[in-house]
């Protein structure tokens, strides 16, 4: 049985990646850490875990971890995870790391989004963890960087697309939209329930972090450099993410053509499905699955994609890179 540590236990991904554990037959939660302001029992700091998991969250000691645990579930925000991880990994765990402390190879690109890196070591050793594009790279890491909720459903929707050349690599446009759960656990007044209830709106315009791990992404999988703009929006619904992209094709491509190209690019792909129309969030809701779809409508190609942002966008992913890297069926809890 694989032990796992989840630390940052008392947040959403922590509560999602305990729900998806319990029902794993290879691995269990063992050591569940947190803020000391945030400890107590899994089952009193979220009561549907009631008469499931009886573990205590506690404040972090790594030489108990070491003895509990053999991979690490790292719930932590971006700018605190590289304090934490070069640590984990010294105590001889294998990491699965949550924040977008490891994903961006480029330290200058990281630092002017996020804040000085203080572990380019790991940062240069760190497997990406979208295991649709990157499996090889992830069975062999010891340290795999999780990726973004919205890079997960946008490099989806596009990358048959840009693996076979057929779009032009500039001038792409990502539109998402993300429910609320997007925001986090702690509490902020623009997410306040008289502020969001019948409520949408854009936010970040232009700036947002997860736009350059797009781009670095989707320049992996052409093989060339990409560029794109990347706009969010928040929408009054608990989780899920809906992505259109929009791109100009290289030549003329009939829908046909996109149907087998789609359906021959994720015919081996467990979590992956093509649809024949646009996705909903709430087709995918509590799932590890990705819905996309992919259209031609004046003379653009337009690429959906629908996603649980607590799942496939974090948690579920997460365990789907671990049994990766322990050698298991990548689905193993995740049905």
């Amino acid at each position: 049985m694989i032990r796992v540590a989840i630390i940052g236990a008392s947040g959403y991904t922590g509560l999602d990646s305990i729900e998806i554990l319990l029902n794993h037959p290879q691995a269990e939660p063992t050591y569940l850490t947190a803020l000391p302001e945030e400890c107590g029992r899994a089952s009193e700091v979220f009561p549907r875990l009631r008469g499931r998991c009886e573990l205590a969250i506690e404040p972090l000691d790594f030489d108990k971890l070491a003895d509990l645990a053999d991979v690490v579930l790292c719930c932590l925000p971006h700018k605190v995870s590289m304090g934490f991880v070069p640590k984990l990994l010294a105590t001889g765990v294998k990491v699965i790391d949550f924040s977008a402390d490891y994903r961006l190879k480029d330290v200058v690109v990281y630092e002017r989004f996020y804040q000085p890196h203080t572990d380019p070591d790991n940062l240069a050793h760190a497997a990406y963890g979208l295991p649709e594009l990157f499996r090889e790279s992830i069975r062999d890491a010891r340290l795999v960087a999780n990726p973004g909720c919205f890079p997960t459903g946008a490099i989806l929707a596009i990358a048959p697309l840009l693996r076979h050349g057929l779009i032009r690599t500039e001038g792409l446009v990502v539109n998402a939209l993300t429910g609320v759960s997007g925001g986090g656990k702690n509490p902020s007044a623009v997410f306040h329930y008289p502020n969001m209830n019948e409520n949408a709106f854009a936010y970040k315009v232009g700036t947002h972090r997860h736009m350059p791990e797009m781009e670095q992404v989707a320049s992996e999988v052409a093989g060339r450099p990409v560029s794109l703009l990347f706009q969010p929006h928040v929408g009054p619904f608990d989780r899920g993410i809906l992505s259109s992209v929009y791109a100009d094709p290289v030549r003329k491509v009939a829908q046909k053509d996109l149907d087998d190209l789609y359906r021959t690019f994720y015919a081996h792909e467990h979590f992956v499905r093509v649809l024949d129309a646009p996705p909903g969030v709430k087709h995918v809701a509590r799932t590890n699955y990705c819905h996309v779809f992919s259209t031609v409508a004046k003379g653009k190609i337009v690429c959906f994609s629908a996603i649980d942002n607590l799942v496939k966008g974090a948690s579920g992913q997460a365990i789907q890179n671990m049994n990766l890297v322990f050698g298991l069926d990548e689905t193993m809890g995740l049905l």
